[in-house]
């Protein structure tokens, strides 16, 4: 390869991302759905590009509450889509499933909206999800499912003012609770979230911390831990709602 990334699938495709990011081409196994190769490029490929460009994107979901988006981050298994599935179809669009990118603005920072579906696994399906909602094709190497926005899950599709993000626990605890988070804190979860492509360019590195910094600095970061059961999520989503209402000076 002449110049930049290779980013590859094993059996299912791979995706040439140039130095800049800004020009992708993949190449799919041969008998791969052109489905397959769109959710590897919309949720694997397009955040690291993203990043090359300067982005920040996260492994998060989002959703919107009174006009303002609040995320949830964690690594894979920790709830985020399950959350965000469970605020959608409860009448508070969602933003993102994951690849939450973020940006500054006028008021602080936003969050730009993402492909308008979610993936589930069965179990969440079960307990959330309408059984006439639409779905995406089945992919080849995962048996989560993709629901597609529409009546039943509500999907923002213009940005939003970002006003709290909260790293999710492993929900080993009796009960659920909020944890503030020092600036330190939140930077070292931020990174630890971070789509990056190149790891080791020490310009992009040093802007990327930069930017990082100034996100962390931001009195919204709060740790969220509670029971992982179906039949508490409406009771976490109230908690989550009042406090996402309050004014963080004051958590």
């Amino acid at each position: 390869m002449a110049s930049g990334f290779l980013i590859r699938f094993p059996s299912l495709a791979d995706f040439q991302v140039e130095d800049d990011g800004h020009v992708i081409r993949c190449w799919p196994t041969l008998g791969i759905s052109e489905h397959t190769v769109q959710h590897l490029y919309l949720n694997q490929v397009l955040p690291l590009a993203l990043s090359k460009q300067g982005k920040l994107v996260f492994h998060a979901s989002a959703v919107e509450i009174d006009g303002a988006a609040v995320a949830f981050m964690g690594e894979s298994g920790k709830g985020k889509s399950t959350l965000a599935a469970s605020f959608a179809t409860s009448g508070y669009r969602f933003l993102t499933d994951d690849g939450l990118m973020v940006g500054a603005c006028s008021s602080g920072y936003q969050v730009m909206p993402s492909h308008p579906s979610i993936r589930l696994w069965q179990d969440s399906e079960a307990a959330l999800i309408a059984p006439d909602t639409p779905t995406a094709p089945a992919l080849e190497f995962t048996a989560k499912s993709r629901f597609l926005a529409g009546d039943t899950i509500a999907f923002c599709d213009t940005p939003r003012p970002l006003r709290r993000v909260y790293f999710l626990g492993d929900g080993s605890v009796a009960r659920g609770a909020f944890q503030r988070l020092k600036p330190t804190e939140a930077l070292i979860e931020l990174v630890k979230h971070s789509f990056l492509l190149d790891i080791e360019e020490r310009a992009m590195l040093a802007a990327h911390f930069d930017e990082l910094s100034a996100l962390a600095s931001q009195p919204i970061f709060f740790r969220l831990d509670y029971p992982r059961r179906y039949e508490d999520l409406a009771a976490v989503r109230e908690a989550i709602i009042e406090h996402a209402s309050q004014d963080s000076d004051t958590l």
